[in-house]
């Protein structure tokens, strides 16, 4: 499977952002869709996940209420709309994929895109 993360970019502290990510090589709308973010210095952390119809998604306490997940499997892609932008939300952000149950730890995926910077000043 092919991930391919966009839409990021220099944000100013209240901003909006919406990243994508385009998925190929398997049947899209069988799969959960995670956005995870890494951060300099940091571990890789769970930010939002979709299950396979959309119907159900999840999300990080610090991002809940501001960041809304969200896919079009008619285009193969997954979004994460990005309200209110702090500088602590500064990190490259990813996409990958699971069939199993939602995980929060990236340990738990095998597929990743190249990642998106996202940079928000204060």
């Amino acid at each position: 499977v092919q991930l391919q993360a966009s839409g990021g970019g220099l944000v100013q502290a209240g901003g909006s952002l919406r990243l994508s990510c385009a998925a190929s090589g398997r049947t899209f709308s069988s799969y959960a869709m995670v956005w995870f973010r890494q951060a300099p210095g940091k571990e890789r952390e769970f930010v939002a996940a979709i299950n396979r119809s959309g119907g159900s998604t999840l999300y990080a306490d610090s991002v809940k209420g501001r960041f809304t997940i969200s896919r079009d499997n008619a285009k193969n892609t997954v979004y994460l709309q990005m309200n209110i932008l702090k500088p602590e939300d500064t990190a490259v952000y990813y996409c990958t994929t699971t069939i199993k149950i939602i995980s929060r730890m990236p340990n738990d995926y095998h597929y990743w895109g190249q990642g998106t910077l996202v940079t928000v000043s204060s």
